[in-house]
């Protein structure tokens, strides 16, 4: 029997704090405090914010009279923080707890910083408090290969959510040696672990990794980067665990949503943020099931609320009910960023999620990165730096035979605008298996 999430009950408590409606359907109580929530922070941001004060001065002083009339709100994109983070900054310096500082790869800009209160973040240890009671029990151990050396990081935060329930945490950290993490994960007697995904991928396939033995994890939980269904398998199949992943960026607060024992689709965090999918074209709000721009709106957020914020990932709305029994909107594995998707042509479209689920059942594939360019005969190349198992023995012919599988590739080449793709090994995996940033396509101008 699969059990309901336990965010349900977490959310509904939330919901029901000043609101008679005790009588009513979850949905609908859930429904009046979103509304509620979102009109406060539109009042809050335009207060507090210099930002919002000119962004929505357009708007009535109650905005929405329903929760669809969200649509009629301006966007609010990572440009607009990196142009000027202090802007969207409601309290003052000294409430501020935590600030953290974002660079996007190659960016020539000014970093986006995130602000948080302490109320801020103890909302994410609470969210991390009841998210993780679906993977692990009082009395067991964590090992969370995440950063984790600051106060306050996320290592740090998911620490104190595991304590409240009387579960021991390990905070090793991003994972540049996969064999001594592997030996850390063992001696520390770990039932449960998160990380990140191609980095958990690299622990289980090194040799110490392979012998921690099936059935000493239990469960392990993928977070910070997209996670391909092959890496999830590999997983199962070497520590003979669960594998659940989570969704979550820093402008979140961290934390959006994480599986249920389904394990199929994430159960959002909708006490703390109103999500949407929206047509990255047209910026209407897409129906259930429709893919689109996951969009979201902070509903508790008091040091840097943000309105109807476009995160760039590629997803949807599940449309039909859990497995576990909960009302909950789903949504799917997050499939990668639309500012990754290469278009080779109007109906060749490569994204990083088609390329995972082929490369990475390559027993030996640990990571790659895929770097797309044309050359003065104006054809695509395609270069993939694979990283490989320890005492692997891939060839560049295995991964392009993979690499020729993935549909937009093999139109492309038989189109003839794409040349053969290229493949070369990494010594060390530096780009890949030390970063915590989310993977995507490398574009260049030339080749």
């Amino acid at each position: 029997m699969i059990n309901i999430t336990p965010l349900e009950a977490w959310i509904r408590d939330r919901a029901l704090i000043g609101h008679n409606l005790l009588n009513k359907p979850f949905l609908e109580t859930l429904a009046t405090y979103q509304l509620a929530r979102v009109n406060e922070t539109i009042k809050y941001a335009r207060s507090n914010t210099p930002f919002y004060r000119h962004h929505l001065a357009s708007l009535p002083t109650t905005p929405l009279s329903i929760l669809s009339d969200i649509a009629r709100i301006p966007f609010t994109t990572a440009s607009n923080i990196t142009g000027n983070p202090y802007r969207f900054s409601a309290v003052r310096q000294d409430d501020i707890a935590r600030i953290v500082t974002l660079r996007t790869s190659g960016s020539t800009g000014e970093a986006k910083r995130l602000f948080f209160t302490e109320a801020d973040l103890e909302l994410t240890v609470d969210f991390f408090h009841y998210g993780m009671s679906t993977l692990v029990r009082p009395g067991q151990s964590v090992a969370i290969l995440l950063p984790g050396e600051s106060p306050d990081s996320v290592g740090d935060l998911l620490l104190r959510g595991l304590r409240r329930m009387d579960v021991r945490a390990l905070v090793y950290g991003p994972v540049a040696d996969p064999s001594h993490a592997a030996k850390a994960i063992a001696s520390f007697g770990a039932h449960c672990i998160v990380g990140i995904p191609t980095q958990v991928l690299a622990v289980a396939q090194s040799r110490a990794g392979s012998r921690v033995g099936r059935g000493s994890i239990e469960s392990v939980l993928l977070s910070t980067d997209y996670v391909p269904r092959a890496i999830a398998k590999t997983l199962e199949e070497v520590w003979g665990c669960r594998v659940f992943t989570h969704y979550g960026m820093t402008e979140m607060g961290l934390g959006g949503g994480v599986e249920c024992e389904a394990l199929d689709g994430y159960h959002l965090r909708e006490g703390d943020l109103y999500f949407e999918v929206v047509d990255r074209e047209t910026g209407e709000v897409c129906p259930d099931g429709a893919i689109g721009e996951v969009v979201f709106t902070t509903l508790t957020r008091s040091g840097m609320p943000l309105i109807r914020y476009k995160t760039g990932d590629i997803a949807r709305i599940i449309p039909h009910p859990c497995p576990c029994g909960s009302v909950l909107r789903r949504m799917e594995r997050v499939r990668g960023r639309w500012d990754g998707v290469i278009r080779l042509s109007p109906e060749c479209t490569l994204t990083l999620s088609d390329m995972d689920e082929s490369l990475f059942l390559l027993p030996d594939l640990l990571d790659y990165r895929v770097t797309v360019s044309t050359g003065s005969d104006e054809k695509f190349r395609l270069c993939c730096d694979v990283l490989m198992a320890e005492g692997g023995n891939l060839t560049d012919r295995e991964v392009i035979a993979r690499l020729s599988e993935v549909g937009a590739i093999q139109k492309a080449l038989a189109g003839s605008i794409l040349k053969t793709p290229s493949v070369r090994f990494s010594e060390d995996g530096r780009w890949t298996t030390t970063g915590v940033s989310k993977r995507k396509i490398v574009w260049t101008n030339s080749g």
